[in-house]
This record gives structure tokens, C-alpha cells and sequence, in this order.
């Protein structure tokens, strides 16, 4: 279960990665996108069983908002 969670976060981190240009690739695409309530919703359940710590929810959480502001 823990080890679900850790990779929800790091396909949603990853996804706001490659939005926000991180990466850059022509062929690089994206079959799923998860909506800003998803991708927070995740970011939750992952703090709350112990995946990641406070202060990564806290950085994770002010990117997702930062960049779909």
C-alpha cells in the first residue's frame, strides 16, 4: 500500500514536472493527466500514511497550487 502511494506521487510529481517544462521532449507525451484535486488528493493520502514527510507535503502541495494557479 505504501509503495502505491509513493509511486501515485511520483507519477503526479513527474506529470507537474513535464507541465511545467522540466523535461523537454517532442515524442514525450502524456496518456493521462490528473486534475489539480486529483493530483492533492493523492499528495494527502501519501502524508497521511507516512510516504512522504510534512515539510515534502507542504513543498509538493504549494507546487501543485503554484502551477495550476
Amino acid at each position: 500500500m505504501i509503495h502505491r502511494a509513493a509511486i501515485i506521487v511520483l507519477a503526479s510529481t513527474a506529470a507537474a514536472c513535464l507541465q511545467a517544462g522540466c523535461i523537454s521532449s517532442s515524442k514525450l507525451q502524456s496518456s493521462h493527466q490528473a486534475s489539480v484535486g486529483q493530483q492533492l488528493s493523492d499528495l494527502d493520502r501519501a502524508y497521511r500514511e507516512g510516504v512522504i514527510t510534512e515539510k515534502e507535503y507542504l513543498k509538493l502541495r504549494k507546487a501543485i497550487i503554484r502551477k495550476n494557479d
